[in-house]
C-alpha cells in the first residue's frame, strides 16, 4: 500500500473545520518537515513520549529542543505535550529482545509501545486524528509502523492518519530544515541498544 497516497486521500476527505491531530514526535529534526507538509490541515498537538530514550539527559535535550522549536514557529496551532517518562516501560518491553538487531522485532515492539500511547492520549482527550513523525526516517519500517497504526484505529476512538513522511523527499527536506533552524540531530533512536550499535560501527569504520 502507497500509505503517502492514503494520507492524501484522507486529507482530502477532512472537514473543512481544522481537525485536531495527535502527532507523536521523537525529535525536532523529524518533525520539522512534518509540520511544514500537514500542520496546515490540522491543529497539532506534538506528543512526546519516548521510554526508549534511555540516557535521561540525551532524553531532556530533545525535548527542550522539540520545544524550542515550536516556540520558533510562532503559530497558534502547533503545541508541545510532555508524555510521562519511565524508561522502565521500554526495558521491560524489550525483555529478551535486548540483542536484536536495530529494525528487528525489538523496534517493532517500540513503535508499538509508543503509538499505543499516543493513541490512547488521543481518545482520552479527543482528537480526531493520531499519527507519528517516525516514518519520516529511512531506518524506520513504515509499513510495521501503519500496521500498527491500522491496528490501534479499530481498538480506539481517535482515527489513524496513515503516513510516509520520508516520501516526496520529506527526510531530505528535514535535513535542510534542520540546517536551517540549527537543530539538534542525533544518529541514533535514543535506546541503548541502539547506541551501543552505532559506536560498534564507528568503531568498525575507524578500524
Amino acid at each position: 500500500m502507497n500509505y503517502d497516497l492514503e494520507m492524501e486521500k484522507q486529507i482530502e476527505n477532512l472537514d473543512k473545520k481544522k481537525n485536531k491531530l495527535l502527532l507523536h514526535a521523537c525529535c525536532a529534526p523529524c518533525s520539522s518537515a512534518v509540520l511544514e507538509r500537514i500542520s496546515k490541515y490540522f491543529d497539532i498537538t506534538i506528543l512526546y513520549y519516548n521510554p526508549n530514550i534511555t540516557d535521561e539527559d540525551e532524553y531532556q535535550k530533545r525535548l527542550h529542543e522539540i520545544e524550542h522549536f515550536v516556540k520558533t514557529l510562532n503559530t497558534k496551532n502547533i503545541k508541545v505535550l510532555r508524555g510521562r517518562y519511565n524508561p522502565k516501560e521500554f526495558f521491560d518491553m524489550a525483555k529478551g529482545l535486548e540483542k536484536e538487531k536495530e529494525r528487528g522485532k525489538r523496534c517493532y515492539k517500540c513503535y508499538e509501545l509508543r503509538l499505543k500511547e499516543t493513541a490512547k492520549v488521543a481518545e482520552e482527550l479527543n482528537f480526531d486524528y493520531f499519527t507519528t513523525t517516525l516514518s519520516i526516517s529511512p531506518y524506520k519500517n513504515s509499513t510495521w509502523l501503519n500496521e500498527i497504526g491500522t491496528k490501534l484505529d479499530k481498538e480506539y476512538t481517535s482515527t489513524y492518519l496513515y503516513a510516509d513522511f520520508k516520501k516526496k523527499n520529506g527526510y531530505k527536506r528535514s535535513i535542510e530544515l534542520s540546517k536551517n533552524f540549527n537543530l539538534y540531530r542525533q544518529d541514533y533512536c535514543g535506546c541503548i541498544y541502539s547506541k551501543k550499535e552505532r559506536e560498534l560501527i564507528k568503531l568498525e569504520h575507524i578500524s
